[in-house]
């Protein structure tokens, strides 16, 4: 067996692991659970914003009439509040997301982050069967 034939046998049981066996990173029970949670907090994330907007505008009215600068204060930490549950939303969004998006598991338990091909380019383009393989040999 040639070493072409080694490595696309090695790398095909490589990929077709990662395609037969979709990642199980997450227990079935468990991604109900994250999906349920998500779904809560992202209704009272919203629900508290809502309810911020309309505080905030009755206080900065309140701000406007008084002219006390205890009640600009307040107004201002209202305002920095109203951003940092807009910045939560959008990270738990993004929690979501990395959760939904995990690395593919091989069967043994390990993660393939990079794959790499020890070869040449004409080994490669052999291995993948393409018609067209451009041989050139190093000077």
């Amino acid at each position: 067996m040639s070493s072409l034939d080694k490595l696309s046998k090695n790398l095909g049981k490589t990929l077709q692991t990662v395609v037969e066996e979709p990642a199980q990173s997450i227990p079935a029970t468990l991604n109900k659970d994250v999906v349920d949670d998500y779904q809560f907090s992202r209704e009272k994330y919203r629900e508290l914003i809502t309810k911020g907007s309309g505080a905030m505008d009755g206080m900065l009215e309140l701000a406007a009439e008084s002219e006390h600068p205890r009640a600009y204060e307040v107004l201002s930490n209202m305002m920095k509040n109203m951003a940092d549950m807009t910045d939560k939303l959008m990270a738990l969004q993004k929690s979501k997301d990395d959760l939904e998006n995990k690395k593919a598991v091989l069967a043994d338990g390990t993660v393939t982050q990079n794959n790499v091909f020890i070869g040449s380019t004409t080994d490669l383009q052999r291995m993948l069967r393409s018609e067209d393989v451009i041989d050139v040999k190093p000077k």
